[in-house]
């Protein structure tokens, strides 16, 4: 008889602690180590307050951010701009949604050799990202700063090398490296210019506003997001992770952090 009213209170107990919500829901976000994790370290403690657990898996690539949302290891991630997202979500039949818009990274021009655009010479070699997803947004910023022209009535977030129809100075356009290496191409003096995602200037300690020749404008199309297995979109976490990224307290924080090298947005 003690043996069956001692498992009845156990019982009970359990059931009291599931239905007061005993354990904090739990958030698993995969991001880029800056600006990305860094901003994320700042919605922890908001979250807490909510009886969320934010839990950061760090990436230095591109590639498996979205391998592993798509397979379940994160709940969500936090590391590319809409046109790549889009981009991923053709090539791979990914069935992921945006969740939201947090911030801008302005792409940047970088040079070791010369201190202005005016500067690069005739037949100068300009590095890209091997990425075609990146080419878009790096061929506009180059047609922004007069330098070439790009077809008329193409989708310039999907423009190519081969949509160049006006190169002035005959460049030569080299996209054969990785864009988390084109830092140390930039570094080692490669090419003549090198243009190169602002989140990894910043990991590697260069100033996108000081040390680029040319930066893309801070209206640029290209806002980083919050991304979701489709449906995951609506679910409380997620929308409490958005709200708080996209909070004053947040907002503030890139602001002074970054000082202009990472732009916040109110929403896309």
């Amino acid at each position: 008889m003690k043996k069956l009213l001692s498992s009845v209170i156990l019982g009970a107990s359990v059931l009291a602690l599931a239905a007061c919500g005993g354990e904090d829901e739990k958030l698993v976000v995969g991001a880029s180590n800056t600006p990305h994790a860094v901003i994320l370290e700042k919605v922890k403690p908001i979250l807490e307050e909510q009886g969320i657990e934010l839990e950061i898996e760090t990436y230095t690539d591109y590639v498996l951010p979205n391998q592993d949302l798509d397979n379940g290891d994160l709940d969500a991630n936090y590391f590319q701009h809409i046109p790549y997202f889009e981009a991923q979500k053709a090539d791979f039949d990914y069935d992921f949604a945006n969740a939201g818009g947090i911030h801008i990274e302005p792409i940047g021009i970088y040079s070791k050799k010369y201190s202005s655009l005016e500067e690069l010479p005739e037949g100068a070699t300009i590095l890209l990202s091997n990425s075609v997803a990146d080419h878009g947004r790096m061929l506009s910023l180059l047609e922004a700063q007069g330098l070439i022209t790009l077809a008329e009535g193409i989708d310039k977030t999907k423009a190519e090398i081969k949509d160049i129809v006006d190169n002035p100075k005959n460049f030569e356009f080299d996209a054969n490296t990785a864009a988390e290496l084109l830092v140390q191409m930039y570094e080692n003096e490669e090419g003549d210019a090198v243009l190169i995602n602002s989140n990894f200037a910043i990991d590697n300690g260069i100033n996108p506003l000081e040390d680029s020749i040319a930066i893309e404008s801070s209206e640029s199309p290209y806002v980083n997001i919050i991304a979701v297995k489709s449906g995951d979109e609506d679910s409380k976490e997620i929308k409490a992770l958005v709200d708080a990224l996209r909070s004053k307290e947040v907002q503030d924080f890139i602001i002074e952090e970054w000082g202009g090298s990472v732009v916040p947005v109110s929403g896309e």
